[in-house]
C-alpha cells in the first residue's frame, strides 16, 4: 500500500465542509496530442467501455487513438472559446456561483470543481481540500441522471483515491437529481425563455447522451431516469405526447445503443414534413462538444439537408441563475446535519461576494 502524503493531524483544529462538483472532463487543448491524452484516460475506464481489457486495449491503442484524435481535435476546435473549453468554463463558473449562493443561504462551505478525466483531476482537488482542512466532503456529479458509465465512475474514483488516504474525511455522494423539482423548473424556464423570443416549434426533441442497450438490460436505471425527466419537463411545458420526443445521441461502436437515435430521428421528422424542431439536451448541465458541435452543427445540418426549414438548439443550463439556485437547493438537502451555518456577519460578506460573482458572470455573458 502506498499512502498519499497528507497534513499532520492537529487536535482541536476546526474541520470544514466542502462540496465537490465533478464533470466528465475535457482535453486541455483542441490538438491531437491533447485529445490522445484525454481519450486514453476516458476510454480506458472499464465503466465506460465494458469490453474485456485484453480485447479492447489493442483496439484503443492501435486504432481508436491514432485515428480518432485528429478528427476529435478538429471538432473541439470548432467550439473552443478564447476562455477555453466551454464545459470547463461553465463548470468553473457553476462552482464559483454555487459557493456564493450557498453563502447567501447561510452555509459556510468550500466549493471546488474537478473533472473525472483530464484536469483538474479528482485526486488533485481532493488532496487540496484535505490540505485546506475539509473533513467533510459532499460529492456532486454534474449528471442529473444516474448511470454506471458516469456517476458510478466518479464514485469509483473517490473510493480509489481515499483507499490511499490514512485519515479519510466524512463522505456523502449525490446519486441523482433527475426528478428534483428545482432542476425541472430550471429546464422549463430555459425552454419558455427561448420560446418567448423565438416562438414554438412543431416538435421539441429532448436528446440525452446514449449508452449501450445492454446496460439497460443489466439493470442500469439511466434509461428510465431520462424518460422520467422528459415526462416531468413535458408536464411543466404543458406538452402533449405528440409534441415532444425523447432520443439518444453520441453512439460509439457497432453495438446497439438506447433508441431512438437522435440524428436519424431528426432526418425522419424532416422527411415527414416537420418544418421546425427545437432540441434541448437535459442530461448535460454544461454545453460541450456533444451539444454545441454534435447537436448544434451536425444534427442541425442533417435536419436541414433532409428538408427541415428551421432548427433551434436550446442551450444547456450552464451558469443561469435558475440553475445555480437549483443546485443550491439540491446541495442544501444533502448538507442537513453537518455544521455549515455562517455567522450573520460572514453571511453578509458571502452575499456581497455572490452579487459580485453574478455581476461578473453577466459581464462575461455580454462580452461573448
Amino acid at each position: 500500500m502506498t499512502w498519499n502524503q497528507e497534513p499532520s493531524y492537529t487536535h482541536g483544529s476546526i474541520s470544514k465542509t466542502a462540496v465537490l462538483l465533478v464533470n466528465l472532463g475535457t482535453p486541455d487543448a483542441p490538438t491531437p496530442s491533447a485529445l490522445r491524452r484525454y481519450l486514453r484516460q476516458f476510454l480506458s475506464d472499464p465503466r465506460v467501455v465494458e469490453i474485456p481489457r485484453a480485447a479492447w486495449l489493442p483496439i484503443l491503442y492501435g486504432i481508436i487513438l491514432p485515428l480518432r484524435s485528429s478528427k476529435s481535435a478538429a471538432k473541439y476546435a470548432s467550439i473552443w472559446t478564447k476562455e477555453g473549453s466551454p464545459l470547463k468554463v461553465y463548470t468553473e463558473r457553476q462552482a464559483s456561483l454555487l459557493r456564493g449562493y450557498l453563502g447567501e443561504r447561510g452555509h459556510d462551505v468550500q466549493v471546488a470543481y474537478a473533472m473525472r478525466y483530464g484536469s483538474p483531476s479528482m485526486s488533485e482537488v481532493l488532496d487540496r481540500l484535505k490540505a485546506d482542512g475539509c473533513d467533510r466532503v459532499l460529492v456532486l456529479p454534474a449528471y442529473p441522471q444516474y448511470s454506471g458509465t458516469t456517476t458510478a465512475s466518479i464514485f469509483d474514483a473517490v473510493f480509489s483515491h481515499y483507499s490511499r488516504v490514512r485519515n479519510v474525511p466524512e463522505l456523502r455522494l449525490i446519486k441523482h437529481y433527475h426528478d428534483h423539482d428545482s432542476y425541472i423548473q430550471a429546464l422549463s424556464k430555459s425552454v419558455f425563455a427561448h420560446w418567448d423570443l423565438n416562438g414554438r416549434p412543431d416538435r421539441l426533441v429532448m436528446s440525452f447522451h446514449g449508452v449501450p442497450k445492454r446496460t439497460l438490460l443489466l439493470g442500469d436505471p439511466y434509461h428510465c431516469e431520462c424518460h422520467k425527466t422528459a415526462r416531468l419537463l413535458a408536464a411543466q411545458l404543458q406538452l402533449t405526447p405528440d409534441q415532444y420526443l425523447v432520443t439518444f445521441q453520441s453512439r460509439f461502436g457497432k453495438a446497439e445503443w438506447l433508441q431512438p437515435y437522435t440524428a436519424p430521428t431528426l432526418v425522419k421528422l424532416a422527411k415527414e414534413g416537420v418544418k421546425r424542431v427545437d432540441v434541448i439536451c437535459p442530461g448535460f448541465t454544461s454545453d460541450c462538444l456533444e451539444t454545441l458541435e454534435e447537436i448544434g452543427m451536425e444534427v442541425r445540418r442533417d435536419f436541414l439537408t433532409a428538408g427541415g426549414k428551421e432548427f433551434h438548439y436550446i442551450p444547456c443550463l450552464n451558469d443561469a441563475p435558475t440553475w445555480i439556485s437549483a443546485l443550491s437547493e439540491i446541495v442544501e438537502q444533502h448538507l442537513i446535519g453537518w455544521p455549515t451555518m455562517l455567522t450573520p456577519q460572514a453571511r453578509e460578506e458571502r452575499q456581497r461576494d455572490a452579487e459580485s460573482s453574478r455581476q461578473q458572470a453577466t459581464r462575461m455573458g455580454a462580452e461573448k
